[in-house]
């Protein structure tokens, strides 16, 4: 029987921010348990630094900077990203008989109907909304049996679920409260932040209940909040960490880790179940109040969400599988988030299209152990479209500064300084030794490479 894939997502979780990648003031007991019992990954990348792009690509196996969407994200109220007709992970499984469910934070565009027929307003406050309308072109479109969303970030309107493409409880009543960083925007009487994760949790566990009941295999893309600003734990959660509410809302993505972990076993599912925990992109280097407690959120490397720099891509990345993922393991292959697709195609035993996952590469034979090279080339993109390739130990960057959050995020090259960076992430983790002048035969290499993919005619 073909097995289950669960693909679990936090909302900017560090590459520092777990136990099992050396994290010291945040418990994270079940998801250091399950790399014990699995294999975890020290250079697995997002392909952007930001939210919406990484989501575009795992979904699409395309770099997102080939959709109309070059630097930033989407927002509350914006247009579908993914193309109507794009091949899809969903797509994919559900032909070859998978129960399909998406239950999140989507953050990938939806058709939104405004009251008076005018275009909506993507970053709005949605008072001219109709949210009694039907939304199109979110998860029930591009091939998930079940969708249960929040639209954008919990960051931004609207402040409301979305069941099956119908908003669950009508937002009439302005947000209250707004907690940090929060825009304007209206929410149901009963909404609760704290609460959000939580019901996306019961969803979850309650749809795999259902699904077991049926002889068919499953795939869930379950994409929580935690640890994304406005970083509202719920009571049982508070004061778990010594991090702060940001470390507690980790804690509280270990603990929904726990949860889908416990509904397997406790329906036999654990041993055809191939489990994925992993993060969209880097964490800001300091909660959300400006500290940062004497922890890492993204370890030994430079920069921050947004960034291009490997704070902002290298995801922690787990993965069990029992009797095909080694107990125990460690990979230090290259990948990418985007390699979903080329990987469940490669599980259900069938070949993609030529228009499908153009970036996505097979990692199956990784996960079986394998230790030759599956890639050799990854793009980087930053949050304001900084463009990076990582070729072996080389990573070289198109500018200076972070291209993201971390100041100055673009510098203006000097006569005779280097006009990119380029580092030896073998001996150089961190990115602090800018090797451009004394290297120039592998920038121009680089570069070269890096031109021709980006200048590849999309598809």
């Amino acid at each position: 029987m073909k097995p289950n894939i669960i693909f679990i997502m936090a909302d900017d979780l560090g590459y520092g921010d777990l136990g099992c990648y050396g994290a010291t003031k945040i418990p994270t007991p079940n998801i250091d348990r399950i790399a014990h019992e699995g294999m975890y990954f020290t250079d697995a990348h997002a392909s952007s630094a930001l939210c919406t792009p990484s989501r575009y690509s795992i979904l699409t196996g395309r770099y997102c900077w080939r959709s109309r969407l070059k630097r930033g994200v989407l927002w509350g109220f914006s247009s579908p990203l993914i193309e109507p007709d794009r091949p899809t992970v969903a797509r994919l499984l559900k032909q070859h008989g998978y129960a399909t469910a998406s239950i999140g934070k989507w953050h990938l565009g939806l058709n939104w109907t405004t009251i008076d027929g005018s275009e909506p307003d993507p970053i709005g406050n949605g008072r001219n909304i109709d949210y009694t309308a039907p939304l199109t072109g979110g998860p029930n479109s591009l091939g998930f049996d079940y969708g249960f969303n929040i639209s954008g970030s919990l960051d931004m309107a609207p402040y409301c679920f979305i069941e099956n493409g119908r908003v669950v409880d009508l937002p009439t009543v302005e947000k209250d409260p707004y907690n940090p960083q929060q825009r304007p925007g209206l929410m149901p009487p009963t909404w609760q932040d704290e609460a959000v994760d939580i019901t996306f949790t019961q969803k979850a566990v309650a749809w795999i209940e259902k699904r077991a009941e049926e002889d068919r295999p499953l795939f869930l893309y379950l994409t929580p909040s935690a640890p994304h600003r406005p970083c509202m734990p719920p009571d049982f959660i508070k004061g778990r960490s010594s991090a702060g509410q940001r470390g507690d809302m980790i804690t509280l993505f270990d603990w929904i880790v726990g949860q889908i972990d416990e509904v397997l076993l406790r329906h036999n599912l654990t041993d055809n179940t191939l489990l994925i925990i992993t993060s969209d992109n880097g964490a800001q280097t300091t909660d959300y109040y400006g500290k940062s407690w004497d922890h890492n959120a993204n370890g030994d490397l430079r920069g921050q969400k947004a960034d291009i720099w490997d704070g902002g891509h290298r995801e922690p990345f787990v993965v069990r599988w029992p009797n095909h993922v080694a107990k125990g393991s460690i990979s230090h292959q290259l990948i990418c988030l985007g390699d979903l697709l080329a990987t469940c195609a490669a599980i259900v035993d069938d070949t993609l299209p030529v228009d499908a996952g153009t970036d996505s590469h097979n990692i199956l034979p990784v996960l079986h152990g394998y230790e030759e090279p599956i890639r050799d080339t990854l793009i980087h993109h930053s949050g304001d479209g900084m463009f990076s390739i990582r070729r072996g130990a080389w990573k070289l960057i198109e500018g200076l500064g972070s291209g993201g959050f971390t100041k100055p995020a673009r510098i203006e090259p000097q006569p005779d300084e280097p006009t990119g960076q380029l580092y030896n992430i073998a001996e150089d983790l961190g990115e602090q030794h800018n090797r451009w002048l004394e290297h120039p035969k592998i920038v121009a290499e680089l570069s070269k490479v890096l031109a021709e993919i980006v200048a590849t005619p999309d598809i």
